[in-house]
């Protein structure tokens, strides 16, 4: 069976691309990162189980709504072993590798130094249950690790050409000071996105791209620069307020984002498929922003759900970014 995300990228590759064609992934990988944080506070503020997380993945999947599931190994395997992908038109894909700069366990400070590379998840062991994977790269403007980060990440690529692997590649804006002012760090990442991938030959290419939204002018600078061969994808970040996310959405795929990758976005929602069902009906423009935030409230108040933020709240733009853009 032909999935839905091979449909959609074949279409962006002949130049077909509708916003119906807009991949949404849920970032279910949170425990490379988090640990018991992984999968969020109850209603009364302490951590959910994994299984909560696990079941959080069943009920998206089976919605339908998303295209892609990115998991940990340990979700994957145990989620396939189930047959929940067996015949479901969304793709299972892992994490393959968790650099330092997301060890981001309570009390750590790892994500106060350069990025390290190192990985938990093998290609041998993954490939049985899922052809799809992420690989994620920091730049740091610091030459040493830099050089590490792109050294692995060939190694990475080769080994992965060598399992019939596909993978796509996240590249995170640092979380300390590199030396760069903010409002240039989205031309930096693009130069150092587009520099890692030139000598990359079609077989170890990635599939597309997930980055942090650096404002419309950087989005549309990267995805305007090679869209035959490089599709650009956004990462979700903080979880913000309502407005932010349909917001961060729309203005993405308006500058030439394909598609949208949400964890935190996702998976803190008080109803994480009603957000992703109005989230794309933000992207194919069938409600503007403010519309699907109200609509949202409206669903959660016929649902007795109890909202995180009043509407008003809510509707507020919160990311800076967004309010450039």
């Amino acid at each position: 069976m032909t999935k839905r995300l091979d449909l959609k990228l074949h279409a962006m590759a002949t130049g077909q691309y509708t916003p119906e064609d807009f991949i949404i992934a849920d970032a279910k990988d949170g425990d490379m990162a988090y640990g018991v944080l992984a999968a969020g506070p109850d209603a009364q503020g302490n951590p959910r189980a994994k299984s909560v997380y696990l079941q959080a993945m069943r009920e998206m999947t089976r919605s339908e709504l998303v295209d892609i599931m990115l998991m940990s190994a340990g979700s994957a395997e145990q989620l396939s072993s189930e047959g929940l992908f067996a015949k479901s038109m969304v793709t299972q894909a892992v994490r393959m590798n968790d650099t330092t700069d997301i060890w981001v366990g309570r009390h750590a400070s790892y994500r106060d130094e350069p990025s390290q590379p190192f990985s938990t998840a093998d290609l041998e062991s993954v490939k049985p249950f899922s052809d799809l994977g992420l690989y994620s790269i920091t730049f740091s403007n610091q030459l040493e690790a830099d050089l590490r980060s792109l050294n692995a990440y060939r190694d990475f690529r080769l080994a992965a050409r060598d399992h019939g692997f596909r993978h796509f590649l996240e590249v995170f804006n640092p979380a300390f000071d590199i030396g760069i002012a903010e409002s240039d760090l989205g031309h930096y990442i693009n130069d150092m996105i587009l520099k890692t991938l030139a000598g990359v030959t079609r077989a170890t290419h990635p599939k597309f791209l997930k980055i942090q939204f650096n404002g419309a002018k950087s989005m549309s600078d990267l995805s305007t620069y090679d869209p035959e061969n490089l599709i650009v994808g956004i990462l979700g970040g903080a979880s913000g307020t309502t407005r932010d996310t349909f917001e961060l959405a729309l203005q993405a795929e308006q500058s030439g984002a394909r598609l949208a990758l949400f964890g935190r976005k996702i998976n803190l929602a008080e109803a994480p498929l009603e957000l992703v069902r109005l989230l794309r009906e933000t992207v194919e423009q069938k409600c503007d922003t403010e519309t699907a935030v109200r609509s949202y409230h409206s669903y959660m108040k016929d649902q007795s759900i109890t909202p995180q933020r009043s509407l008003e709240q809510d509707l507020q733009v919160t990311d800076p970014v967004l309010k450039r853009s």
